[in-house]
């Protein structure tokens, strides 16, 4: 049973709190104050605290910073009024679930708790295997705190138990490699060898060989036998690299190696048993590739067994100021500088742009301003300047078009940040509630999209 601790100064809000709360089946305990509060939580363990953002000795915001000292996975969800909605949105930024504005709708927080909780289940998982490949990896670096990354991770958790082959889709610099190799920490092969190879980067008359090995004397220039990549591999995890680049003619040779899980070194007559965990990678759309002639269908079917797909850095905002602000301690740690942050007007530079190169191109960017900086906060003209002065990327549209496109946007941040709440969205637009859906339905946009 979930355990919720409740604090508010209001009793009679508790007491309805607790009676709806145990009547959807959660054990509840509650406190008046930030003082008791942080008692109780020192004698328990909780998955869940709604926290009113006005308390007698403080606030949600300060209680839950200590409570996460205590308990740093738990979850919270922020309790209050209208008035102080932006003080709400503050405490989401520094770690809060959602909040909900009182009076509460019943179906509401119950839905917001649901959803909290089981955030909350995933997350223990989650920290389960961070903490197990994260001294390998700097695992941080991939699952930062979004909720396309979280399931993602849900989905290496659960591949890593089988030995299925694993195809890991996603643009240049999202990541593929480091999803891999916690693929492999993760598995019962973890203390064999990750062995990992560019498919783009062989040469198209060397890949057999150096895929499979060789023998002295297979072909001229052979002086010795030669194990291949595959050998290498045994009992570990081998990781194709960019598998759409690997040559029409050995996609037939290794379509054969997967399903007889064998191989012949060239040169030689004897085969070798392939005991290897298969994964692969790519940026392209092998399906398209396929239908193009230039990748094996047989060999697609044979690879696209378990699918992970990592989403473009565009499409997860939430992570980047995580990930600004681990690239900044890592490089400012590296250089010896006492650098802390980026300014707001550099930050909202960094929101605005579209991350072809994702987080790769993220981590140069940051590199590049921490090296230059020579103040504690890094200015707005070191982030994504070309020696022009121009912002890279940047076209400009018709200004219906841009309109447009920028109200699309401002309502799916909206709910993105509500959690599909359309009371709290429509409050934060300005917009009655009839007027927001009138919005949404401009748009296509359905509410269970934005719903966790």
């Amino acid at each position: 049973m979930n355990k919720i601790l409740i604090v508010d100064d209001d009793a009679s809000i508790l007491k309805v709190l607790k009676m709806r709360l145990e009547a959807g089946g959660y054990d509840v305990s509650m406190a008046v104050s930030m003082k008791e509060a942080i008692q109780i939580a020192k004698n328990s363990i909780f998955d869940l605290a709604l926290l009113d953002y006005k308390l007698g000795d403080g606030n949600g915001v300060m209680l839950m910073e200590e409570l996460k000292a205590i308990m740093p996975q738990i979850q919270v969800i922020i309790l209050t009024a209208f008035g102080t909605i932006g003080n709400a949105v503050d405490a989401m930024k520094k770690g809060a679930f959602t909040y909900l504005t009182k009076p509460f709708d019943d179906a509401e927080l119950m839905h917001q708790v649901k959803n909290c909780l089981e955030k909350s289940s995933l997350s223990r998982e989650v920290e389960n295997l961070r903490s197990m490949v994260s001294n390998q990896l700097g695992f941080e670096n991939i699952i930062c705190k979004s909720d396309s990354m979280i399931n993602t991770l849900k989905l290496v958790k659960q591949a890593a138990v089988t030995d299925s082959t694993v195809l890991i889709s996603g643009e240049s610099g999202t990541g593929k490699e480091l999803v891999a190799k916690s693929v492999h920490l993760a598995s019962s092969r973890r203390k064999n060898s990750f062995v990992a190879v560019n498919c783009a980067a062989l040469p198209e008359n060397l890949f057999e060989s150096e895929l499979f090995g060789y023998e002295k004397g297979a072909f001229t220039g052979a002086a010795k036998r030669k194990a291949g990549f595959l050998s290498q591999a045994q009992e570990g995890t081998f990781f194709f690299d960019e598998v759409s680049e690997i040559p029409l003619t050995m996609q037939v040779k290794l379509l054969r190696v997967l399903q007889e899980n064998e191989f012949y070194p060239l040169g030689s007559n004897k085969t070798i048993e392939l005991d290897t965990r298969i994964i692969a990678a790519t940026n392209k759309d092998l399906a398209l590739e396929v239908s193009k002639g230039k990748f094996r269908q047989d060999l697609f079917y044979r690879i696209h067994v378990i699918p992970i797909n990592i989403p473009p850095l565009r499409e997860r905002l939430d992570c980047i100021p995580h990930l600004v602000d681990y690239f900044i301690r890592e490089y400012a740690k590296t250089m010896q500088k006492e650098i802390k942050k980026i300014s707001d007007v550099g930050m909202n530079k960094i929101f605005q742009y579209a991350w072809p190169g994702n987080v790769r191109e993220l981590k140069n960017v940051i590199e590049y301003a921490v090296a230059m900086s020579d103040s504690k906060v890094i200015s707005e003209d070191l982030i994504l300047q070309k020696p022009d002065g121009v912002r890279r990327n940047e076209v400009l549209k018709p200004l219906k078009k841009a309109k447009k496109d920028f109200e699309k946007e401002y309502i799916k941040k909206l709910l993105r940040l509500t959690k599909g709440n359309v009371s709290q969205a429509s409050k934060f637009a300005g917009k009655y509630r009839s007027d927001f859906y009138e919005l949404m339905k401009k748009y296509s946009l359905e509410i269970n999209e934005f719903r966790s």
